[in-house]
């Protein structure tokens, strides 16, 4: 049998692999085909695909949208769209991320000053140097920090002062899950809602979502997940088969700010079939 991770990212978002290096580690890894699909960014595309070329494997071009989603009038949820086979140079999703990344730069700057405020030994200038050329996500402020001895973890930044309702964190603006599938379907791709159960939905609230994300051009679920438990991964399925979805798989890989997590592999018995390629067809 062979396999496939369609959910890989690199240091072009808040993964610590560059590109290229993902290319030699998919191979080691004996997959045949890994999906790069970083947050809000399509820059480490091109340099994948060059690395892989002549080699034995293929690079499925890809990205992985921040969308916000209206549950009720005071409830929102950020959620994540993948979009598969972009075409990466495609004018409106290239300056869209811009824009994108222009809002969240401004967020970040405002981050550093909370969290220099607080005492904890961080600016701006010192982050963009450590992490230079990539988009800042909070795993970044999360490394950071820890490489200066201020927290003890990753996962302690994210839940005692990187968390959205913490006193240091600055919320951004998002696409809409509409705007999101609109944006991948124009640069040609195939929009897949990316692992459904970290947003910790009711079941009538992931119907709803599911119910409006399919009429404007949904094709598929993230049912395949490193973080998927018990019946998980079943339920997952049937909300595809219910919604007439296609399904994917992928370990959602970021090097070691996800220490835990193999490429092709997440905890060590994830498995991604060649099959699922078909889908993305």
């Amino acid at each position: 049998m062979q396999y496939i991770d369609l959910h890989v990212h690199s240091c072009c978002s808040d993964g610590t692999l560059t590109p290229e290096e993902l290319v030699d580690l998919a191979i080691e890894s004996n997959l045949v085909a890994f999906a790069l699909t970083d947050h809000d960014t399509v820059d480490g595309v091109a340099a994948a695909l060059a690395a892989a070329r002549g080699r034995n494997i293929r690079v499925i071009p890809g990205v992985e949208l921040s969308c916000e989603h209206t549950i009720s009038p005071s409830r929102k949820k950020e959620i994540h769209i993948l979009g598969y086979n972009v075409d990466y140079t495609q004018p409106e999703l290239v300056e869209t991320l811009a824009d994108i990344a222009r809002e969240r730069d401004s967020r970040n700057r405002q981050m550093c000053e909370n969290l220099s405020a607080a005492g904890y030994p961080i600016d701006y200038e010192s982050l963009t140097s450590r992490f230079h050329g990539t988009i800042l996500t909070r795993a970044h402020f999360a490394r950071f920090l820890m490489e200066q001895g201020a927290i003890p973890s990753i996962d302690f930044a994210f839940k005692e002062i990187l968390a959205q309702d913490g006193p240091y964190f600055v919320s951004r603006r998002y696409l809409t899950p509409q705007s999101g599938i609109e944006l991948i379907k124009k640069a040609g791709g195939l929009p897949v809602l990316a692992h459904p159960l970290l947003y910790k939905m009711s079941v009538t609230e992931l119907h709803q979502l599911l119910t409006e994300t399919k009429a404007c051009g949904l094709r598929g679920i993230e049912a395949i997940y490193s973080r998927n438990r018990g019946n998980d991964e079943a339920f997952v399925r049937k909300l595809a088969q219910d919604f007439g979805l296609f399904i994917t798989g992928g370990t959602d890989f970021h090097g070691a700010n996800k220490p835990d997590l193999e490429i092709g592999r997440g905890e060590g018995n994830l498995r991604v079939p060649v099959m699922l390629l078909e889908n993305l067809r």
